[in-house]
């Protein structure tokens, strides 16, 4: 297998910035998203090797985009008008999701992930409820929509975990909205028969998703925590997102959603609930308990008003933590990771709850971890070679010095500041510039356009 050598100015390796480092890369196979590994890492490396790739700047893991909704992408500033709450956005949502087809939500998702990966994204967790035609009416391929965002990821040179939905019902014993309809398969088991058509293979995870509480009834949330158990797979849900969800919850079974998974199975180190806002101190220790991720998606979540969640305690308790751009209000994961640690000097009136290090590395390693790639998210022998370099030279990130080049990242640097994406040893960003999706603006105005009713 071909091999590369990569001399990266400055690298992150988990701790510190590391002035010098070499990695040799092999190169993969053709397909994105081939598993193409770093295979030898040498630091104290004070000049380029006679026919290294040279990246200037900080070098740090691919990161990991874990909460996805790829459609919601063409929202982005018709949401912002005027005011309203999550369920005045929600319809808005609706909207937009009657009108895609496999073909245009191929071309919108193609766009969306070739933006992910200009922001130094090297997988995403998309978390998939789309599953039908309007009516609810199957495809001829019943995975139609799913297949057009794996195509659409490949294509945009990231890795996906296709976090197959289970969407049943409109709330707690209600039969679905008619624009739910494209959401649902009648039920957990008939769920279950059409994605397990859905396979890995390569740059590609399929993992499964309970919607939320309200939409999967209690008797059959351990038919999709059992489909998960059986494949290891990656199993997500959004989780007392709303204080409403909470409210009705209660009312329906005398007891929290958190509650409620954990006594049908759900919970546990390969689950990961997405948001976890509105806990109750029992909450908090049961997702610890069980090793239970948590997903933040604080860009999405101050857009929709939705409240500040315990991240702190939660990791406290035991729960590893990742980041998500959900709604992609804005796709950052830079900006993620700070938000999550100014919201909570927000809250408290205290600074400095995660060091910059941490910040990384649940933008990085915990965020793969979530969506069930363990081996990408760090620099080292072995680990996929999945990295991102950002610029140290930009009007955000001149002047700190190398060392705190973790720091300049969290707390400086953007999107705008990714220089250069490497996925499974190919390049999918050189220079600023998507390699295969030349023109990303312009395919995200065409994708979006389409879509205007």
């Amino acid at each position: 297998m071909p091999l590369t050598t990569y001399w990266l100015e400055h690298a992150w390796l988990g701790t510190h910035a590391e002035p010098g480092v070499a990695l040799t890369v092999s190169t993969g196979g053709s397909a994105a998203g081939a598993d193409g590994r770093i295979t030898a890492v040498r630091t104290g490396v004070d000049a380029p090797p006679p026919g290294a790739v040279v990246l200037r700047g900080f070098t740090v893991p691919g990161l990991a985009n874990a909460h996805s909704h790829a459609f919601h992408r063409a929202l982005r500033g018709t949401v912002q008008v005027g005011s309203g709450t999550f369920w005045t956005w929600r319809e808005v949502m609706y909207g937009v999701a009657q009108r895609l087809t496999p073909d245009s939500y191929f071309a919108l998702a193609r766009a969306v992930y070739a933006e992910m990966a200009l922001a130094g994204i090297t997988a995403v967790g998309e978390f998939h409820y789309l599953h039908h035609a309007p009516g609810g009416t199957p495809y001829g391929d019943p995975n139609a929509m799913g297949e057009a965002l794996i195509a659409a990821a490949g294509e945009a040179g990231i890795r996906i975990t296709l976090l197959d939905t289970a969407y049943l019902s409109a709330g707690f014993g209600t039969a679905p909205e008619h624009h739910q309809l494209r959401f649902s398969d009648g039920t957990a088991d008939a769920w279950a028969e059409r994605a397990s058509a859905l396979k890995d293979r390569d740059g590609v995870r399929i993992g499964a998703a309970i919607h939320s509480v309200r939409a999967v009834p209690a008797a059959q949330l351990s038919t999709v925590a059992r489909w998960a158990a059986e494949r290891r797979a990656p199993l997500h849900v959004h989780l007392s997102e709303q204080t409403a969800e909470n409210e009705a919850c209660h009312a329906a079974h005398g007891v929290t959603p958190t509650r409620l998974l954990a006594d049908h199975g759900v919970l546990g180190p390969r689950t990961t609930g997405v948001h976890n806002t509105h806990m109750t101190d029992a909450d908090i220790a049961l997702v610890g308990s069980t090793s239970t991720g948590t997903c933040m998606c604080p860009t999405t979540e101050r857009d929709l008003a939705d409240g500040i969640g315990p991240a702190v305690a939660l990791q406290k308790a035991g729960s590893p933590l990742s980041l998500g751009s959900d709604s992609h209000a804005v796709i950052d994961l830079l900006e993620e990771a700070r938000a999550m640690e100014l919201n909570e000097r927000l809250r408290t009136h205290i600074r400095g709850h995660w060091t910059a290090a941490a910040l990384l590395r649940a933008a990085s390693a915990d965020g793969h971890a979530a969506l069930g790639w363990d081996d990408a998210g760090a620099l080292e022998t072995g680990a996929l070679a999945d990295f991102t370099t950002l610029a140290l030279d930009s009007v955000r990130t001149a002047g700190p010095v190398p060392r705190l080049a973790p720091e300049t990242a969290v707390f400086a640097a953007s999107a705008a500041d990714v220089r250069h994406v490497v996925v499974g040893g190919r390049t999918v960003v050189r220079d600023g510039a998507h390699v295969s999706v030349p023109d990303v603006p312009g395919a995200l105005a065409a994708a979006i356009a389409a879509l205007r009713g």
